[in-house]
């Protein structure tokens, strides 16, 4: 426990998608669950989101909104930057940010998107495709993999992964 945190407090209860960094001109938008009243102790650090770097962002905008039902927020947009919010009010859930850095064949931090059954594994990345995302020839499969590596239109990998075959899974 840090110190001056209330005994009951959970960073990954109350972790929000925030930006860790930002310009100072940039607004902090509230959701509910940012809120002191919800035990979040003010000021302290939380987690952000998830931040991409795409190479097209209207491109990367189209598939990431698709892929995941959510929308392109104004908040803070530019020819540089745009955030997705959840289609159902939840809030910020990923960032796009204009990029010249090269893909990293094996990057080290990545997207895992959850799917409950093989079927629907087999359904989603099949859907994804029709998207735009393309396979990739992963040689660091284990045994019996319980995800499936693809790429974005940008080439930036993340996986599939089927819950129901994970080793915590059913």
């Amino acid at each position: 426990m840090g110190l001056n945190s209330p005994a009951s407090w959970s960073p990954i209860e109350y972790a929000t998608p925030m930006l860790l960094t930002r310009p100072a001109e940039w607004s902090r938008r509230r959701f509910p669950s940012d809120k002191p009243e919800h035990g979040y102790p003010e000021g302290m650090l939380r987690l952000g989101l998830p931040v991409i770097g795409v190479s097209d962002l209207p491109r990367a905008v189209e598939f990431w909104t698709a892929a995941l039902n959510l929308i392109a927020d104004d908040e803070w947009a530019s020819d540089g930057w745009r955030t997705l919010v959840g289609a159902d009010g939840t809030g910020r859930v990923l960032g796009l940010m204009a990029s010249t850095s090269p893909i990293e064949p094996y990057p080290r931090i990545h997207l895992d998107l959850f799917v409950d059954t093989a079927a629907e594994q087999e359904a989603e990345v099949s859907r994804l495709k029709e998207l735009g995302a393309r396979d990739v020839d992963w040689d660091r499969y284990p045994p019996n993999p319980d995800f499936v590596v693809l790429a974005d239109p940008d080439g930036n990998r993340f996986c599939v992964v089927d819950l129901s075959s994970a080793p915590s899974g059913g």
